[in-house]
């Protein structure tokens, strides 16, 4: 039967009547019953202690929910169609803006539900967009602290890759699938390439789901999901911010930035169209001695992105998104050991990374079930050169320098279409398909240069001109039962397969052109199974397993074949994760805990990697084991005053080497220290009567590790500590915000790599960006 409920609220249509029964009982029962007769979903009924008096008669959704929860320690709101959410009552006290929340206090949806994480068998965190902007984190780099286990590489804006609970395949990217799926929303931007970077403006939201979520989300996301959840358009009143920045870096260029976002009602109540967009300069801080450069590696970055949404009917809408970002940096942020924040380079090494996606989504609802259709289109390239003058002696010998350029087009089409159940039953299911078509065009060249008094003459002596195209099919689903006494058994999984054909030529100056027209398919069952039980007051304990898998494919790149013929062709990978989860709140949902012990057994891991020439390909390493403890606390201290930490400690053995590639294995995985953590101290509170002042003080470390899988040449790097101070005072959605990074001006490695036709080994530094202190004028309305 409908209920006349639509998001944020009653809907516009006359709500349906129901004649409701519900005795005299405890609230989280009562609140059960309720969701039952109405057939909805029900969120966090656990927040409501104490016992409920019992309602009767003929009454509609909202009217039944106030008259049970008059007087009682919780409120209620609809927060999707056929969805209502439970919270506790804010108190008297409460100021004005609130508090951060406590860990996992949002809603997310990263299991394709609209969920309370803290009653998920999932490691899932999300933070807002608000607590976000009020530590002046604008991109994953900045945010990556903020989560337990989650670290990024720092070769550059544009060029990291992201790592989830210390499983990591190596800290190069190339054509190996990401094990970390990032989306916007619905769609995934990545196959794999680098992270794209995406500047945080104008999000609801960043979710991230650690541990293999392939039975939900399929390849690519063999260690988890990261997500950024935007802002839907207001149908209901008009909006809008801007924000500028401005910054300066000691011994570097000033910094800036300008973003902000408007929302209009077209059609109050059913049409709705949200716009943002931003423009970006991270100014440089590191002078090229050789090329008379300085600031070499400044980074300007812009995008926007655009949604229209349509509401045709109470339970059904219809949103429409285009976004789009280019990043251009001008050159790499790595140095060498002892030049301090110079270097010096024979060639510049910029680097770009553009990405657009237009995207439909389609959502639904009937008495039974709830209908989500997401299409969507992406188109992602990105273009690097490095110096490869050290190598050149392999293809030429006219050459005075060479650069090694490196580009990959991609284009992904994707269908997900999936259908879970509604209300609040003990039987809970998602069924779906899921489809997608992706291209990549990705040539590489080596080109020799001669330097004449007239200028540089250029000229290929190297080229692979590789295509692939991937086919995935995949069917998958998830149902879950409530037992007695609050226990909950869930089983899922997801039947897929893979087609990929490879195609490229390889020419050089040298060597014999070489051709390749290759295909492979790949079928598999990733499952997942769960178990979970619910306490009081909200808390929770899990087991779950799950797996994550990549498919195979094959090398086309050097002017010669491998001399090992095991390399011309790497194998799929499978990730099986055992993991046991406690979720708890105390002292009246002041304290929050989230805590995991995982064991992850990667099979076969893919790794990107480079021959002895410099050029790329992939292979398998081996096998490894890593077990692993992560958690999470948030403290709200005071009214005014919070406190967070996360932290992550995990141990990887190999089981398995695979002696084609290395003799051995280096203790500990590439880019993975045994230990990263964070901190983070939040003041807020009432000043000049209705001004507020925000305080914030950030810390994360991330511990030593290494660059390579093979002992024997295992350069280290970090060991060090990323600070971030913020001030900020408002009123009525306007104010000013000051910020410090790296106050204590620390010269750091915080990442060991920079350039891979290093055939000599020579140590290379990405150092931290020295102390920068900025400021935000903001306004809205």
């Amino acid at each position: 039967m409908a209920v006349g409920l639509g998001v944020g609220g009653p809907a516009a249509a006359a709500p349906a009547r129901i004649k409701f029964f519900v005795p005299a009982k405890r609230y989280s029962e009562a609140l059960l019953d309720v969701a039952q007769q109405a057939n909805v979903t029900l969120i966090g009924a656990g927040a409501c202690d104490g016992t409920a008096r019992g309602i009767s008669g003929a009454m509609t959704l909202a009217q039944a929910l106030d008259q049970l929860l008059e007087g009682a320690p919780c409120t209620w709101s609809a927060v999707a169609p056929g969805a209502v959410e439970i919270r506790r009552r804010a108190r008297a006290a409460t100021p004005a803006a609130p508090a951060p929340p406590v860990v996992s206090e949002l809603l997310v949806t990263a299991t394709k539900r609209v969920r309370d994480p803290r009653e998920l068998a999932v490691a899932v965190t999300a933070i807002s967009g608000q607590e976000l902007r009020g530590r002046a984190a604008a991109d994953v780099a900045d945010a990556s602290g903020q989560f337990a286990g989650v670290l990024s590489t720092n070769l550059g804006p544009g060029r990291n890759k992201l790592l989830l609970r210390g499983l990591s395949d190596g800290v190069y990217t190339g054509r190996a699938r990401s094990t970390v799926a990032t989306y916007l929303d619905d769609i995934p931007l990545n196959w794999s390439a680098p992270d794209p970077d995406l500047r945080l403006v104008d999000v609801e939201r960043v979710e991230v789901a650690r541990g293999p979520q392939g039975a939900l989300y399929g390849a690519g996301s063999i260690t988890g999901v990261y997500r950024i959840v935007s802002r839907r358009p207001d149908l209901s009143r008009f909006g809008g911010e801007l924000r500028a920045t401005a910054a300066d870096t000691r011994g570097g260029s000033p910094s800036g930035a300008v973003e902000g976002h408007v929302n209009v009602p077209v059609l109050r109540g059913r049409l709705g169209l949200r716009m943002s967009g931003y423009e970006e300069r991270q100014g440089g801080y590191l002078d090229d001695v050789n090329l008379g450069r300085k600031d070499v590696d400044e980074t300007r970055r812009r995008g926007g992105r655009a949604s229209l949404l349509a509401r045709p009917a109470d339970d059904w809408s219809i949103q429409l998104t285009g976004a789009a970002q280019r990043l251009r940096s001008r050159d790499t942020h790595y140095t060498r050991p002892g030049m301090g924040l110079t270097r010096a380079s024979r060639v510049p090494e910029p680097h770009a990374n553009d990405i657009a996606m237009a995207s439909l989504t389609v959502k639904g609802a009937w008495d039974w079930a709830e209908l989500t259709s997401s299409t969507g289109f992406v188109r992602h390239a990105f273009d690097s050169i490095y110096d490869a003058t050290e190598v050149q002696k392999t293809y030429t010998d006219i050459a005075d320098t060479s650069i090694y350029t490196e580009s990959n087009r991609t284009r992904m089409l994707v269908q997900d279409l999936y259908l879970t159940s509604r209300g609040a039953g003990p039987l809970d299911w998602l069924v779906g398909v899921y489809a997608s078509s992706t291209k990549g065009h990705s040539p590489s060249e080596l080109i020799a240069q001669v330097n004449l008094p007239s200028g540089v003459i250029e000229g290929m002596v190297y080229r692979d001109d590789r295509r692939d195209r991937t086919e995935e099919l995949a069917a998958y689903g998830e149902v879950s039962y409530l037992l007695a006494d609050d226990w909950r058994v869930a089983f899922g999984g997801r039947l897929f397969t893979h087609r990929t054909r490879t195609r490229s030529l390889v020419v050089s100056e040298r060597f014999p052109r070489r051709s390749l027209d290759r295909e492979s398919h790949f079928t598999s069952f990733s499952p997942k199974v769960s178990l979970q039980r619910e306490f009081g007051e909200g808390d929770l304990a899990y087991l779950v397993f799950s797996e994550g898998h990549r498919g195979g494919g094959v090398n086309s790149s050097g002017a010669k074949p491998h001399t090992i013929a095991s390399r011309e062709v790497y194998q799929p990978d499978r990730l099986r994760n055992l993991e046991a989860g406690l979720k708890l709140t105390a002292l009246d949902n002041r304290l929050a805990v989230n805590s995991a012990a995982f064991y992850a057994l990667w099979k076969n891991v893919q790794t990107d990697q480079f021959r002895d020439s410099g050029i790329p390909y992939t292979t398998n390493a081996g096998d490894v084991q890593v077990f692993g403890l992560e958690g999470e606390l948030a403290w709200r201290w005071t009214e005014n005053l919070t406190v967070q930490l996360n932290g992550r400690v995990a141990r990887a053995d190999t089981t398995r080497v695979n002696t084609d590639f290395v003799p051995e294995l280096a203790n500990g995985l590439p880019g993975a220290p045994p230990f990263s953590g964070g901190a983070a101290v939040t003041y807020r509170r009432e000043v000049f009567d209705d001004w507020l002042l925000g305080l914030a003080a950030e810390t994360t470390y991330v511990g030593r590790s290494g660059v390579t899988w093979n002992p024997s040449t295992l350069p280290k790097m970090g060991g060090y500590f990323r600070n971030r101070l913020v001030a900020e005072v408002s009123r009525d959605g306007r104010g000013v915000q000051l910020f410090v990074t790296n106050p204590t001006d620390a010269f750091d490695d915080t990442f060991a790599f920079g350039n891979p036709f290093n055939p000599f080994q020579d140590p290379q530094i990405t150092p931290q960006r020295p102390r920068t202190v900025g400021v935000t004028l903001f306004a809205g309305y």
